[in-house]
């Protein structure tokens, strides 16, 4: 079945499903933050947080902020500082509702986020694979880096990734000078 996808800003109005989106796709792994911590990253940085409509219903979210590259935001802790000073944008977190995955759908979100990060600057995206999703990172063009310290509350096998946005993008969107 054809899904029409949409993805656009987060509004008021999607914080409870989004917050229930997140629920569903960590709580297995203790990781579920809720609402009031994922409000405060994406106030941090409103234009690189994204909602996907299919078929005009919330299914899926990115939420990205500004973070000093091999750094990463404390899952266990509000979002306070806006790091504007920095050139990497982090990833973290990208859910797409458990009937709509597999799709490419989590990769097209991520693809639009990289786009968003570009245009504004950045120079690198970086994210915190968990649940064994380095496979599925890898794929997307992510690079692990062992040396960044990940949070333990991140979980054991939780990695850092990133790419440079260059990298992340189809070679004719990619501007040389």
């Amino acid at each position: 079945m054809e899904h029409r996808i949409h993805i656009r800003e987060i509004s008021a109005r999607d914080w409870p499903r989004l917050a229930a989106l997140e629920h569903e796709a960590y709580a297995h792994l203790l990781l579920a933050e809720g609402e009031e911590l994922l409000r405060s990253r994406a106030a941090s940085s409103p234009a690189t947080c994204f909602a996907l409509d299919a078929d005009g219903r919330l299914a899926g979210y990115a939420l990205a902020l500004p973070y000093p590259h091999l750094d990463c935001p404390d899952p266990t802790r509000p979002e306070h500082a806006v790091h504007r000073a920095t050139t990497n944008l982090h990833l973290h977190d990208l859910v797409i509702s458990a009937p709509l995955r597999r799709r490419g759908l989590g990769s097209r979100l991520a693809r639009h986020v990289t786009g968003v990060a570009a245009a504004l600057g950045f120079e690198t995206v970086s994210l915190v694979a968990v649940d064994g999703k380095e496979t599925f990172w890898r794929g997307n063009g992510y690079e692990p880096h062992h040396e960044a310290r990940v949070p333990a509350a991140y979980g054991r096998d939780a990695l850092y990734m990133s790419a440079a946005t260059t990298a992340l993008l189809p070679r004719e969107t990619v501007r040389t000078r």
